[in-house]
């Protein structure tokens, strides 16, 4: 953190500057570590690099580890530079398949109508990886589950499916939308969190056929860890459209798949007049928002099964990017990365809403901490997380239904 190092840069831009005759761009990158961002960022404005209206300031996640530090990161990128220059970015509101939750939506008006508590049952999101710690067991020890996907990526995705229609697509008109939903959330009651958030750990197992270990014999991973490696939430939103629709999230490594997908599932019919025998596999109506591996929209609603008897049965309408459009889905960053060179900050989030955001879990983290687990590994390695997870659901008669990454058939190759 040399200060020598600033005034060279500083240098440097500036005969570039005068090289090319003009004031070019300047976008700085923030793929470090998150202790840094309080120092870097007063080091550019220090030497004069922040002061540009068109100077860009990108900082890649964690933005903070808890609600106070995310206040002090966020303290500290507005005192050198404007919120209009910053731009936080999260690679999951880069991919084409969330993108869409907006146009699917707000363009069409078939759903929209009813996307609220008198049709809607539940919402079930489940962002799942097959992958460990890899080599991130230091990092991951002091993050854990909630911290490093629920907190940022499935609560985002809660925000586009619960927001209300924007005005327009300004960005601020659709980051204003959000954090309505982020702060609709009801605060969870301390001493109810173990009835509305499941943790877990895995133990040794296996995945497609090969044996893996255990957490705790991850590399950097403390061997008693307490670390949880699969969260699961019941939320709830206060407000007109969603009282009394539970969101339910969950999220976890060394899971049977990777995964990613939203799940609303429809109300049942107020009277069902076909007879018991016509439909023995009743299945409630479900949309599924598949972000990946399969990347597109399946809606399971009941058809007749051919034949001289009344026979319903679970069928699928299916629309897929790949087989719908010839060009291949850009990159999540590629995307983003356009999308700060044109300033258009739609897909990146503010300080209130990272704020708001932390506020939701905060009640979760306090909880956890304040009550170590006593039965991790409580989940194998390869299954669907601990047995308390199912439960989360089954107490109100609902259920997780496997990813349609599950059925192969589904997936194109």
């Amino acid at each position: 953190m040399d200060p020598i190092t600033y005034e060279r840069l500083a240098a440097t831009l500036a005969d570039m500057d005068r090289e090319w005759s003009t004031e070019a761009q300047r976008i700085f990158y923030l793929a470090v570590p998150p202790w840094m961002f309080e120092a870097i960022p007063i080091k550019l404005s220090e030497v004069g690099l922040a002061s540009r209206k068109q100077t860009r300031l990108v900082v890649e996640k964690p933005i903070g580890s808890d609600l106070e530090s995310a206040k002090a990161v966020n303290r500290t990128l507005t005192q050198a530079f404007h919120e209009s220059q910053i731009f936080r970015i999260d690679h999951y509101l880069g991919k084409e398949t969330v993108q869409n939750i907006l146009a699917f939506r707000f363009a069409n008006p078939l759903f929209e109508p009813l996307w609220n508590r008198n049709y809607i049952n539940h919402v079930a999101i489940t962002v799942a990886e097959q992958v460990g710690v890899e080599h991130r067991g230091r990092y991951y020890e002091k993050a854990g589950a909630l911290r490093d996907m629920i907190q940022n990526h499935l609560l985002q995705l809660v925000s586009l499916i619960a927001m209300e229609p924007p005005v327009s697509f300004a960005a601020d008109e659709i980051r204003n939308k959000k954090v309505d939903v982020l702060r609709a959330i009801r605060p969870m009651v301390p001493d109810k969190i173990s009835t509305c958030a499941v943790r877990g750990q895995y133990r040794a197992g296996e995945i497609n056929g090969q044996r893996v270990c255990a957490y705790r014999e991850e590399p950097d991973v403390d061997p008693n860890s307490r670390t949880e490696t699969f969260a699961a939430l019941e939320l709830s939103l206060d407000n007109w459209r969603w009282h009394d629709v539970p969101f339910y999230l969950r999220t976890g490594k060394r899971l049977p798949v990777r995964a990613s997908e939203i799940v609303i599932q429809f109300c049942r019919v107020p009277h069902r007049a076909f007879p018991p025998e016509a439909a023995s596999d009743f299945q409630p109506v479900r949309l599924i928002l598949s972000i990946q591996p399969f990347e597109g929209i399946v809606l399971k609603f009941h058809a007749k099964q051919p034949g001289r008897s009344m026979h319903l049965r679970s069928v699928d309408m299916r629309f897929g990017y790949q087989e719908n459009f010839e060009t291949p889905s850009p990159d999540a960053y590629e995307t983003l990365l356009r999308d700060v060179l044109v300033n258009d900050p739609t897909q990146f989030k503010r300080a209130d809403e990272v704020e708001a955001a932390w506020i939701a879990v905060m009640p979760v983290l306090q909880a956890w901490a304040a009550t170590p687990p006593d039965d991790f590994p409580n989940y194998a390695a390869g299954t669907w997380g601990p047995k308390a997870a199912e439960e989360l659901l089954a107490r109100s008669g609902r259920q997780w239904f496997p990813p349609l990454a599950v059925k192969a058939s589904i997936v194109p190759p």
